[in-house]
C-alpha cells in the first residue's frame, strides 16, 4: 500500500472533503469526512503535510492538525483557483480538494501564518473597534444634523462637540421643543456607551502590547503606537514568513515612487513599465463612426478613380506610341515609304 505524503482539506460546517496523494502524485484517497471523524481520521495516520484554504476555522484546524504531528498549511484561495478542474463534473467539494492538494505541492507555493488563539483574540478586539469608531463618529454627524434643523450649529470634532454639549444643551434649553431634547439626550447617552466601549477596546490593546515583548519593541519605532504595534504581531506573528524588511514592506503596501528624470528613464527601459498609462479617450458612437467612414470614402473615391483612370489612359497611350515606332522602323528597313502607313504623328524613330 502506498503512503499518502500530502492531503488537501475542502473545509466546510460539517462535512469536509479530503484528498491525498502518493509519493508519485497519484490520488490514493478521496473521501468526505464529517466533522466528527476528521480529526480521528487523522491522528491514525503518518505524518504529511496537510493543506487548506484560508477562510473561517482554518487556523483552528491548523491547530489540531498540527498538535496531531502533521504538517498543516494554509493557502490564500486564490493561488488555488488555477489548478482546479473546469471540465465535466465542474466545481465541487471533491474537486476543490484536489486543487488544495495539488497546490500545496508545488514548490515555490505561499503559504498563510498559522496564528494563535491569543493572535486570534486581539484580531478580534481590532475588528470590533474598527466597527465602533465609523457607528460613533456617525452618531455625532446625526445630532449636529439634528440640531442644525433648528438653527443650532454645533462644533466640528468629537472631543469639541463633547466638551460643548452642556453648554448648547444650556443655551438653546427654550429653543428646541421638550420632545426634541428627549431625543438628543438619548443620543447622547448612546454615544457616551459607544465612546466607553472604545476606551475598553483600547485598554485591551494596551495591555496586550504591555505584555507581548514583541509589540513593546514595535512601539519603539518613530509612528508605531500600540494599535499598529498590536495588529501587526497579531497578523504576522513573528514575521519570519518575510525574507527581509523590504518583503513586508511591499506586503503592507508601503513600495516605494519611483522618482528619475528622462534621460534615465531611457537608460533603464524597465522602469517605464511602473508608469501608469494614459486613459484610452473615449470611443464615439457607432453613428459617428459610420457617418465618418462613409464621409472618407464620399471624399476618397473620385479623387482615386479620377487618378487610377489618368495613370491607365497614360500607360495605354505610351504603348501605342511604342508599338508603332517598332511598326515604322520596320517598314523603314524594308525600303516602305513610313507616310503610307497610318501611324501617329508623334511617332519618333528615335524612341
Amino acid at each position: 500500500m502506498s503512503t499518502i505524503i500530502r492531503f488537501g482539506i475542502d473545509l466546510a460546517k460539517n462535512s469536509f472533503a479530503v484528498s491525498g496523494v502518493d509519493e508519485h502524485g497519484n490520488i490514493a484517497f478521496r473521501k468526505t469526512l464529517s466533522r466528527a471523524k476528521l480529526l480521528e481520521s487523522f491522528a491514525n495516520r503518518p505524518r504529511a503535510l496537510v493543506a487548506m484554504e484560508a477562510g473561517s476555522g482554518a487556523h483552528h484546524w491548523a491547530r489540531e492538525l498540527r498538535a496531531l504531528g502533521h504538517d498543516a498549511r494554509i493557502i490564500d484561495p486564490r493561488l488555488v483557483a488555477p489548478y482546479r478542474h473546469q471540465g465535466r463534473t465542474g466545481k465541487n467539494d471533491l474537486n476543490d480538494a484536489d486543487a488544495i492538494c495539488e497546490a500545496a505541492g508545488r514548490p515555490r507555493m505561499r503559504f498563510v501564518p498559522v496564528k494563535t488563539k491569543q493572535q486570534q483574540a486581539i484580531l478580534l478586539v481590532h475588528r470590533l473597534r474598527h466597527a465602533c469608531v465609523p457607528d460613533h463618529t456617525r452618531l455625532i454627524n446625526r445630532m449636529r444634523g439634528f440640531l442644525a434643523e433648528f438653527g443650532v450649529v454645533a462644533p466640528k470634532g468629537a472631543a469639541t462637540f463633547k466638551t460643548q454639549w452642556t453648554l448648547i444643551r444650556q443655551r438653546h434649553d427654550l429653543e428646541l421643543p421638550p420632545l426634541a431634547w428627549h431625543v438628543l439626550d438619548e443620543l447622547y447617552a448612546e454615544l457616551g456607551r459607544l465612546h466607553q466601549k472604545l476606551l475598553a477596546y483600547d485598554r485591551q490593546i494596551n495591555t496586550f502590547v504591555r505584555d507581548d515583548p514583541r509589540a513593546k519593541r514595535l512601539t519603539q519605532v518613530h509612528g508605531i503606537g500600540p494599535i499598529t504595534a498590536s495588529a501587526i504581531v497579531a497578523t504576522i506573528g513573528n514575521g519570519r514568513d518575510f525574507r527581509n524588511g523590504r518583503q513586508f514592506a511591499a506586503w503592507v503596501g508601503l513600495t516605494p515612487k519611483t522618482k528619475h528624470h528622462r534621460r534615465e528613464a531611457q537608460a533603464r527601459p524597465h522602469l517605464q513599465a511602473r508608469r501608469r498609462l494614459p486613459q484610452n479617450p473615449p470611443r464615439p458612437r457607432r453613428s459617428q463612426r459610420i457617418e465618418a467612414h462613409l464621409s472618407a470614402r464620399r471624399s476618397q473615391e473620385p479623387l482615386g478613380r479620377i487618378a487610377q483612370t489618368h495613370q491607365e489612359l497614360e500607360q495605354n497611350r505610351r504603348r501605342a506610341r511604342q508599338q508603332a515606332c517598332t511598326h515604322r522602323l520596320g517598314a523603314a528597313r524594308e525600303g516602305v515609304d513610313p507616310q503610307l502607313l497610318n501611324f501617329p504623328s508623334n511617332c519618333s524613330l528615335l524612341m
